[in-house]
């Protein structure tokens, strides 16, 4: 860990001494780990402590973990451009206990915050307008969650005899190939151009 890292982490470490112990250093960058209902003080500290001064919001995003009981990570960048530093915030929650919104410290968050709900499902408290940005008006279920199917539910066209944009449920015009890849692959009957050496006898 070099010198001006070390430096942020033991300012961190004064300033929130009961989140001292998710404190770690990876990849270069310090990650602080807290506790869902916690994160609204911890970012008031990291914003507003005259040793830190983490102003800039870089992103705010989701990560799905479906095999754990609080599925969701929500992780925070965060630069301080006065001590040349990042952090990574991170904490967990499942998809029906909300996370305090951050917005009333970083307004920048509020675009993030409704990306992850649009596209996790996880809920934020206290957003000024937490609803879909990215998925359509009637979209059914969050398509970033490892559980949402590949195809979706339904799909969109335009048909030109009603006019107008409809929606149907998703069809399959081809079943899915199911590969065998234990057998060896068939190439071409013909000879590639440039490839003749290779395909001589």
């Amino acid at each position: 860990m070099n010198e001006a890292l070390s430096e942020t982490a033991d300012r961190i470490r004064e300033a929130l001494p009961q989140h001292a112990g998710g404190l770690s250093v990876a990849y270069g960058e310090l990650t602080l780990v807290v506790g869902r209902t916690a994160i609204l003080d911890v970012m008031r500290v990291l914003y507003g402590d005259h040793g830190l001064q983490f102003w800039n919001l870089i992103d705010v995003c989701g990560v799905d973990y479906p095999a754990r009981e609080k599925r969701f990570d929500v992780v925070y960048h965060l630069m301080s451009p006065r001590q040349n530093a990042r952090i990574r915030v991170k904490l967990e929650t499942d998809d029906v206990s909300p996370v305090p919104s951050i917005t009333s410290v970083y307004p920048g968050a509020d675009w993030f915050e409704r990306e992850a709900y649009d596209l996790y499902g996880i809920l934020f408290s206290g957003h000024p307008e937490l609803r879909r940005l990215l998925t359509d008006y009637g979209f059914e279920g969050h398509p970033l969650r490892k559980d949402f199917p590949l195809t979706g539910f339904v799909e969109v066209r335009y048909d030109d005899e009603v006019k107008r944009v409809i929606y149907e449920p998703v069809r399959l015009n081809q079943e899915f190939r199911n590969f065998d890849f234990l057998s060896p692959w068939e190439g071409t009957d013909y000879v590639l151009p440039g490839d003749e050496k290779a395909k001589a006898n």
